[in-house]
């Protein structure tokens, strides 16, 4: 099987966008684990993606801004939410390269739902905040449905500089091109596209999380092995196609 590459600016790859919306404020930190930890949280039909023989864990912190439907305005009120996701890394028998999500926390209960209901994506509804002083970032999460209730975490970053060129690994666990899903008896391919990531180093200056565990994964073995910082992105999402569907 041959596996797409690790493209940092992809030209968009579907005709038309049925969702729009701009990331913003995002951290990244990211453990590296063996592929067979995770093989089974993965949908039917894919499996681990990896680099140098590892796969990894992400835990994304960021604020959404603007969702909107097609070429329609954004969504009032609704349509901007912080949200926290833990995600997994997978490639597909077309050779599609994608996240996988664990969860995703959202302050907004009413994207919660419409994500569950069309896509079967694990969005819950949490409290959700960001302070901001000078350089250091707080991100807070408080999960209140559909539980465990209560699952928290604290991220405490501090920004750095510019990155000019990313490492390979930082391009692998970034430049993402679409998202796994099982939803309705099937394996579906979600394909997104924004413009590549203006990325920045970050230092991790307090993390207490228990969403990674809460997501069915091990607690992580020591500090994540990459923490980054962008200041965003517009994104495009695509129609979603079966998993193993050939490109027209």
């Amino acid at each position: 099987m041959d596996i797409e590459p690790v493209d940092i600016a992809p030209r968009q790859s579907f005709p038309w966008a049925v969702l729009r919306q701009r990331w913003e404020d995002l951290t990244f930190l990211h453990w590296a684990v063996t592929p067979e930890t995770v093989a089974p949280l993965l949908p039917v039909g894919t499996r681990p993606d990896t680099i140098d023989g590892l796969t990894y864990v992400g835990l994304i912190g960021f604020r959404m801004v603007g969702l909107g439907f097609g070429r329609g305005p954004a969504v009032p009120y609704f349509g901007t939410f912080w949200e926290t996701n833990v995600r997994l890394y997978s490639v597909d028998a077309n050779g599609r390269r994608a996240v996988v999500f664990r969860s995703l926390d959202a302050s907004r209960l009413v994207p919660v739902l419409v994500a569950q209901a069309t896509l079967r994506l694990p969005y819950l509804w949490s409290s959700m905040g960001v302070d901001r002083d000078g350089d250091r970032l707080t991100y807070r999460c408080r999960r209140r449905w559909p539980g465990p209730a209560g699952t928290t975490s604290r991220i405490v970053v501090r920004v750095g500089e510019a990155i000019a060129e990313p490492t390979p690994l930082e391009h692998f666990v970034t430049a993402r091109w679409g998202l796994h899903t099982r939803a309705y008896g099937r394996t579906l391919h979600l394909p997104n596209w924004h413009p590549r990531w203006p990325l920045h180093r970050a230092e991790l200056l307090h993390l207490d999380d228990e969403l990674v565990t809460a997501a069915g994964l091990p607690t992580p073995a020591g500090p994540p092995v990459s923490v980054l910082y962008s200041p965003g992105v517009g994104v495009r999402f695509g129609p979603p196609v079966d998993a193993d569907a050939r490109p027209a």
